[in-house]
C-alpha cells in the first residue's frame, strides 16, 4: 500500500502491488471506448423511426394515388401520415442528438453541429432550385419525381458524408443505397416512385437500423466478457 496523501486516511491509500503498466492501460482504454459509446448517438431509434416513417408515409401516397391500385385513401389523410411519421421521426433524431450532445465540447461538438446544420442549409437549397425550375415551367407529371428524386440525392450525399466522418460502414452503406432507391424511384414513374420510396427506401433504414443494433449488441457482448 502507498500513502498518496497526508495522514492516514485509507481513502488515499492505493495498493500498487500487480497493477502493471499494461494493466493500467487495460483501464485507461476501457474508459475511453465507454466515454465514446455514451456519447455517440444512438442510431437504432433514428433509423428505426426513419424507417417507419418512409414505410407508412409514402405507402400511404402510393395507395392515394388514382393511378395506383386504389384509391384506398383520401390524400389529405396520406399527407396527414406522412407529416405525422415525419414530425416523429425528426423529434426522434433531434432528442438523440441534443441528448448525446450534453457536455461535450470542442472539435467532437464543432463536427456534430456543423453535420447538423448541413441537413437544414442542404433542404434549403434543394428546395430553392426544385421551386425555380418548377417557375420556370417545369411540366407538373415531372414535379413528383423532381421533388422524390432530388431529395433522395441530399440524404445519400449527407449519410455518405456522416459515414466518412465517423468512420461508420452502414451510415455510409445507407447513403449508396439511398441514392440507388433515389435513382430507381425516378424511372418508376409515378405513383411506382411511391412504392419504391415506401418498400426500399423504408426497408432499407429498417435493414441499417437491424445491422446498427446487432452491432451494438456484439459490443456489449464484447464489454461484459472478462
Amino acid at each position: 500500500m502507498v500513502d498518496i496523501g497526508s495522514g492516514s486516511d485509507p481513502r488515499l491509500m492505493v495498493d500498487v502491488e500487480g497493477f502493471s503498466p499494461e494493466k493500467s492501460l487495460a483501464v485507461i482504454e476501457a474508459q475511453h471506448l465507454e466515454a465514446i459509446r455514451s456519447l455517440r448517438v444512438d442510431p437504432v431509434p433514428i433509423l428505426g423511426m426513419w424507417g417507419l416513417a418512409w414505410l407508412g408515409g409514402f405507402g400511404a401516397f402510393y395507395l392515394a394515388s388514382p393511378d395506383g391500385p386504389g384509391p384506398y385513401l383520401a390524400t389529405w389523410a396520406a399527407g396527414l401520415v406522412l407529416g405525422v411519421l415525419f414530425a416523429a421521426a425528426v423529434a426522434v433524431s433531434v432528442q438523440q442528438g441534443v441528448w448525446r450532445s450534453r457536455g461535450v465540447e470542442g472539435p467532437s461538438r464543432q463536427v456534430g453541429a456543423m453535420y447538423g446544420w448541413s441537413w437544414p442549409l442542404a433542404f434549403a437549397g434543394l428546395y430553392g432550385v426544385n421551386l425555380g425550375l418548377i417557375h420556370q415551367g417545369l411540366p407538373t407529371g415531372v414535379a413528383p419525381l423532381l421533388w422524390s428524386g432530388s431529395s433522395l440525392l441530399v440524404v445519400g450525399l449527407l449519410y455518405l458524408a456522416g459515414g466518412m466522418i465517423w468512420t461508420d460502414r452502414v451510415q455510409y452503406g445507407l447513403g449508396a443505397w439511398t441514392l440507388v432507391v433515389g435513382a430507381a424511384s425516378v424511372s418508376a414513374g409515378v405513383p411506382g416512385n411511391f412504392a419504391v420510396l415506401s418498400l426500399a427506401g423504408g426497408g432499407g433504414f429498417l435493414v441499417a437500423c437491424a445491422l446498427a443494433y446487432a452491432r451494438g449488441a456484439r459490443g456489449r457482448v464484447t464489454r461484459a466478457q472478462p
